[in-house]
Formats: structure tokens, sequence, C-alpha cells
């Protein structure tokens, strides 16, 4: 019923904390269903994810300039959110909360997103246990790897597609 990606990004924001690896799973999947539709459902739960990845990292500007396009694309799709087991009404709620915390310089708290589909929540229950996590366990603001994933992480495949985006707009100018 749920694309698997993101039922995958559902178990890292609320298991492993993982907000950067949510970022990771939606933009590609987003890029094979819905590619360059800005306005897309998938483009706005990567832009929450990067924006509490953004909070949990103190960068407060960078946090508020997310969300605030998130809530741009979110305001627009209470049926989509629905569709995503998603309660449309405690969920816009929950992203005016945190743009109030990040507004007012609020330390990160982690954050839990209002599922209201039973076996959505079962699902990425049993999908955490599987992947060695707990569903709802609180982020370790410790854990320097986690927070700091940006600049730990083999970049070697986005700097090739980027290498290659170029090439291909070189060649068509010419």
């Amino acid at each position: 019923m749920y694309p698997k990606a993101y039922v995958d990004y559902l178990v890292h924001f609320h298991g492993d904390r993982d907000y950067f690896e949510c970022h990771e799973i939606l933009e590609e999947y987003w890029k094979e269903t819905d590619n360059g539709n800005k306005a897309s459902i998938w483009v706005g739960l990567i832009l929450l994810a990067v924006s509490t990845y953004h909070h949990r990292r103190n960068n407060f500007s960078g946090a508020l300039r997310t969300i605030g396009k998130a809530k741009g694309i979110f305001t627009d799709k209470e049926n989509n959110l629905r569709d995503l087991g998603i309660d449309p009404k405690l969920f816009m709620g929950l992203i005016n909360e945190l743009i109030k915390k990040i507004e007012d310089h609020k330390d990160y708290q982690s954050v839990i997103l209002p599922l209201s589909d039973r076996e959505l929540i079962e699902l990425c229950k049993k999908t955490c246990i599987e992947k060695g996590t707990h569903w709802l366990k609180d982020s370790d603001i410790n854990n320097y790897e986690l927070l700091h994933r940006h600049m730990t992480r083999d970049r070697t495949d986005v700097i090739l597609e980027r290498e290659n985006a170029i090439r291909s707009k070189t060649k068509g100018s010419e």
C-alpha cells in the first residue's frame, strides 16, 4: 500500500533518527516517480528531514529556511498527507510548532510525525526490529557521525552526477 522508500523514510525518521538518510532515500524515490516536480509531497518530506537535521545541529537559519519551504508544499497537500497515513491537521500543527521552536532557537527534540494508520505504524515497528533499531527512539545527540553525516559520507556518486550534468549542459549549448 505504501512505497517501500516511504516506509524506510519513516523507519529512519522515528527509529535511528538518521534524517540525512531520510533525505537520501526519498530524493532517490522522488527522482524515479515525480522528478522535477518541486511541489511534490516527496519534496516536502525531504525538506522536513533536512530541516530536522539542521535543527539538531543548531543551524537555525538552515532549519527555518527548509521547513518554511516544506510548509509551503504541505499547505496544499492535505489529501496527499492523508493518503500517506498522516493526520493533516495534527501534522500542520506540528510544522507550526517546529517553526516556532526554530525561530526561538529552542533545542532540538526528537520529532514524532502524527501517523494515523495503525497498519503503517506496525509495519514501521516491524521494519525497525529487522534493521536493529527501535521505533520512537530518541535521537543520540552525542553521535558525531549521525549529527555531521553530510561531512562524513562518501560523496563520490554526488560529485560524478554533478560532473555529468555539467558535461551534458556544455554539450547541449555547443
